[in-house]
């Protein structure tokens, strides 16, 4: 008897450090520049992807990421605090680099998508017909949509079947053009193929300004799209992210 109840204990400890929560799909950009003669980085930002990432593995679930042509993806950013632990303990560049392109996606597999920043997902994300079908099909399996800085952007371009953009009628944030037009990064925005902002606010979404928020870095929950504006608050959207998921 105590045999057999070590054994079915053993075989439920097995089973639950199998089961698997969830998977997640993160989508990054393969572009490197700007396309300017000075070359001003384009790519994604470490600090929006690498903390996520960090929380959505702590609590259990697969991560896949894809990218428009596939493989290696450009970063910005030295590793530090939570994205040095994710890159050496969590397998996180062996992850990334090896990203998958959009014809090896089956949405199905997935509960949520998410798109950290950098400039990059503006040059290559945000036009690419086959991602956005990808995250129009996994928002109306029912999965959840998260996006921080400029990664909102790169979703601002999803139609659903009703042919209505998914942005439209909901509140969603992302890096503010009153910020935008400071920064030298993309020379106050000239470089870029679109201003996140106004692409949000054309394709009906209901942009969160700086004027809308208490804090600049609150989180933004609207029907299963959860976004914020700056990098300090990338990890707060995968828990908030979670917290959809798992309610």
């Amino acid at each position: 008897m105590k045999k057999t109840l070590l054994a079915l204990l053993m075989l439920l400890i097995f089973v639950s450090c199998k089961t698997e929560k969830g998977r997640i799909l993160f989508i990054v950009s393969n572009t490197e520049d700007m396309g300017d003669p000075e070359k001003h980085f384009a790519g994604n930002n470490l600090w929006e992807v690498a903390p996520p990432y960090h929380v959505f593995v702590s609590h259990g679930y697969e991560v896949d990421f894809v990218s428009p042509t596939g493989g290696k993806v450009p970063f910005s950013m030295d590793p530090l605090g939570i994205s040095s632990y994710t890159i050496k303990y969590e397998n996180f560049n062996g992850n990334v680099e090896n990203s998958l392109t959009p014809d090896l996606v089956n949405y199905k597999k997935y509960k949520a998508v998410f798109i950290g920043g950098g400039y990059g997902p503006l040059f290559d994300v945000a036009n690419n017909e086959n991602l956005l079908s990808i995250i129009a099909n996994i928002y109306e399996n029912g999965g959840i949509v998260g996006g921080c800085g400029h990664g909102p952007g790169a979703f601002a371009n999803v139609k659903l079947n009703n042919g209505d953009y998914m942005v439209k009628g909901k509140k969603v944030t992302g890096f503010p053009n009153s910020t935008e037009i400071t920064k030298n990064w993309a020379k106050e925005g000239t470089l870029l193929p679109v201003m996140l902002e106004n692409q949000l606010r054309a394709n009906g979404g209901i942009f969160q300004s700086k004027s809308d928020l208490n804090d600049k870095h609150d989180i933004v929950i609207d029907k299963r799209i959860v976004s914020t504006m700056f990098l300090p608050s990338s990890a707060i959207v995968a828990k908030e992210m979670i917290q959809q998921i798992e309610n």
